[in-house]
């Protein structure tokens, strides 16, 4: 078994075990074609919850020909009742082709791994960074408008504002995280910590930033005013965020 990545945590023995008997049927029915399969994200941190959070499988194949994809579907387990299981399937190919279009969600992967089985294919995937900071920011604009939209549209609905921070929580930290790669650092392993620096490195309102990790991980229900508050601060300072990495 290989890892690779910055700050690895290794999962508990019974989700690897878990891991394993969920790939099994999906190894088999892929026959020939199967390269690897990696758990990545979330799993591999010491904050994993999974109350919060899926298992993320990457499984690596030679080929996804159509007649495959059918075997796979048939093959897939059912849903846990405690790990819930989000598998991504790839070629070989498809990695090579992409690394210039999905950079972040590359490096993501490159910095956060553990082999499960197979060909560790991503050992020698090398990714550029010349579109990290294109498509970071690409990335952050394109969340603003949704963010500032769902407030115009659902301003009196709550649970829908607090649905829209759950929901976007993970993907602004692989954001904020590769904020922090771009300026030479190495992300701390806690998304907390991660926000945390974002906002000391652009002088942001930390607790601002935070609203979303805060939405997400909150051992209690918010109230009305509370997920509004949390929303519009959200709001303001990745808008502030957005003018800072522009001016860089």
């Amino acid at each position: 078994m290989a890892t690779h990545g910055e700050l690895l945590i290794l999962p508990a023995g019974a989700t690897l075990e878990a891991a394993r008997r969920w790939l099994e049927p999906v190894r088999e029915s892929l026959a020939h074609e199967f390269l690897s399969a990696y758990l990545t994200g979330s799993v591999l941190t010491q904050g994993f919850d999974p109350r919060h959070s899926r298992v993320n499988i990457a499984i690596v194949a030679r080929a996804l020909p159509v007649e495959r994809l059918d075997a796979i579907a048939a093959a897939l387990p059912r849903p846990g009742k405690t790990l819930r299981f989000e598998p991504l399937f790839l070629t070989r190919d498809q990695i090579d082709q992409s690394l210039d279009v999905f950079p972040i969600e590359w490096l993501e992967m490159k910095e956060r791994h553990l082999l499960l089985e197979g060909e560790d294919v991503l050992a020698s995937v090398e990714v550029p960074r010349t579109w990290l900071r294109l498509q970071c920011e690409h990335e952050l604009r394109g969340k603003h408008i949704h963010l500032r939209q769902v407030y115009v549209l659902h301003a009196r609905r709550p649970a829908e504002l607090a649905r829209t921070l759950h929901g976007g929580a993970s993907s602004f930290a692989a954001l904020f995280r590769t904020l922090l790669r771009l300026g030479g650092e190495s992300p701390p392993a806690e998304s907390q910590r991660v926000v945390e620096r974002v906002a000391e490195r652009f002088g942001l309102d930390p607790r601002g930033l935070l609203s979303a990790h805060l939405v997400r991980f909150a051992s209690r229900r918010h109230g009305r005013e509370e997920i509004q508050s949390h929303y519009r601060r959200f709001l303001v300072e990745i808008e502030r965020l957005i003018g800072a990495i522009d001016g860089l």
